[in-house]
């Protein structure tokens, strides 16, 4: 009987010790909240991007964790020359399995060469160094300002391409 009693009280306890270290963890609250923060991703010593933002939330307690950006964020991608393209959001959501960037609201990305994109979101894929969406987006390159409802590129713009288009083209006779 005090062997029964004995293994109860353990496995009773086993189960409170996994609620206990749930105090004061709402499942919907951060694990930790940051202030200023500068991250530098690299690839192979190589800085590849900078993010900076005021505030970022960190929800990595979840099973598919994430970091969340509700203050907006500056983003600098840098390509193998180490020219700076420039994205800015209001909004912004980091998963950490994927490596995607979600972007959203008031999103401009501003290349080294000065052709500017604006959409409503934008994804960065940290893995693939690829942009793309599938909103509404304006791309202003030399003279040429193209509208669509899709945007699809490298982080160099060498591959840009604007979906559905109609806007303003420059062509050369």
């Amino acid at each position: 009987m005090v062997t029964a009693f004995a293994v109860t009280m353990f496995f009773s306890c086993k189960n409170n010790f996994e609620e206990v270290k749930k105090i004061g963890v709402s499942e919907n609250e951060p694990i930790g909240i940051a202030e200023n923060i500068n991250l530098k991703y690299t690839d192979s010593g190589r800085v590849t991007a900078n993010l900076r933002s005021p505030k970022m939330l960190d929800f990595t307690n979840r099973e598919f964790a994430y970091n969340e950006f509700p203050e907006g964020i500056t983003l600098y991608l840098f390509d193998e020359q180490n020219q700076k393209s420039t994205v800015i959001s209001d909004y912004a959501i980091v998963y950490d399995k994927t490596g995607l960037v979600d972007m959203q609201g008031n999103v401009v990305l501003a290349s080294a060469t000065n052709d500017t994109l604006y959409a409503d979101q934008l994804y960065y894929d940290q893995n693939k160094e690829w942009l793309f969406t599938n909103q509404a987006v304006t791309f202003k390159t030399g003279r040429d300002r193209i509208n669509g409802t899709g945007f699809d590129s490298d982080v160099k713009f060498k591959q840009a391409q604007v979906l559905e288009i109609d806007g303003i083209i420059t062509l050369d006779e």
